[in-house]
């Protein structure tokens, strides 16, 4: 008895083995094999002399260890991080409060948010030097360069959290007899603590912006004056070096304040 066509068995497919579809599970599933081809890349663009100002990246790596290791660094880093987190601190005591206000009042959101969106958008790397007459060149116009990179968006971002809380929770701690004040505090910025977050994580983005601009451009000092050093002795492998350490620091940062916002993140589903 012959099987018909509609029973016949259909043939099973066979995966490709070979060295592409390996290559490509190993690049689908751990991202680093995305940074190892790119160092190899970074390698053989270096080793081979195609750009002058790329050197290898093993010469990188060895400029890093000749970083950790001088004093000019250490007293660099420790001015670039005091600016930073002064001038991200202002943004952050500054930011919050006008952000609660204006997510608040409509009176104060019409009156502060067309000055906030126009600071956001606008080119600050042109702005900023017009604080040199005011602060002087030194650590003042560098932390008030922070201060303006940064605390918009944490302006922003505290608005739109606090107006999009529910008002079935206004209304509950009105039923129980709460001020104002309790509700606002007790209510209203603990249910806006994931955007509030969200906004420090792109303030501290736009801040590391921000100190680098302001101490190349402004003021040769910190980190800005390592790199204006460097580019001056073409010492390219410390430049690229004090790059890749600022990266560190700064994905450090954020990862962090990534993780804080995962453990609040539960406040986002009680509005």
């Amino acid at each position: 008895m012959s099987s018909s066509p509609d029973t016949a068995p259909v043939p099973s497919r066979r995966r490709r083995s070979g060295p592409s579809s390996t290559w490509g599970r190993l690049m689908r599933s751990s991202p680093f094999w995305s940074l190892i081809f790119w160092a190899a890349l970074w390698e053989l663009v270096g080793r081979m002399g195609w750009v002058d100002l790329i050197p290898p990246l093993s010469a990188t790596w060895g400029a890093i260890l000749d970083l950790s290791g001088s004093q000019t660094f250490w007293d660099a880093l420790k001015l670039t991080a005091r600016t930073f987190l002064i001038g991200l601190g202002l943004a952050i005591t500054v930011g919050i409060p006008v952000g609660i206000m204006m997510g608040l009042s409509r009176r104060a959101d019409k009156l502060l948010s067309v000055w906030v969106n126009l600071f956001l958008s606008a080119p600050l790397t042109a702005v900023v030097p017009a604080l040199m007459p005011l602060l002087g060149i030194g650590e003042a116009t560098v932390i008030a360069t922070v201060f303006l990179f940064s605390v918009w968006v944490v302006i922003i971002d505290t608005q739109a959290g606090v107006s999009h809380v529910s008002n079935s929770l206004v209304e509950m701690g009105k039923v129980f007899g709460c001020s104002r004040r309790r509700i606002v505090f007790e209510i209203v910025v603990p249910a806006a603590l994931p955007e509030i977050i969200t906004g420090l994580r792109l303030a501290v983005i736009r801040a590391v912006k921000g100190v680098i601009v302001g101490q190349i451009i402004i003021a040769l000092i910190g980190f800005g004056g390592l790199f204006d050093t460097y580019l001056s002795m073409f010492l390219m492998e410390r430049f690229w070096a004090l790059i890749i350490v600022i990266f560190a620091l700064s994905f450090t940062l954020i990862g962090l304040i990534e993780l804080l916002e995962r453990r609040v993140s539960f406040y986002a589903g009680s509005r």
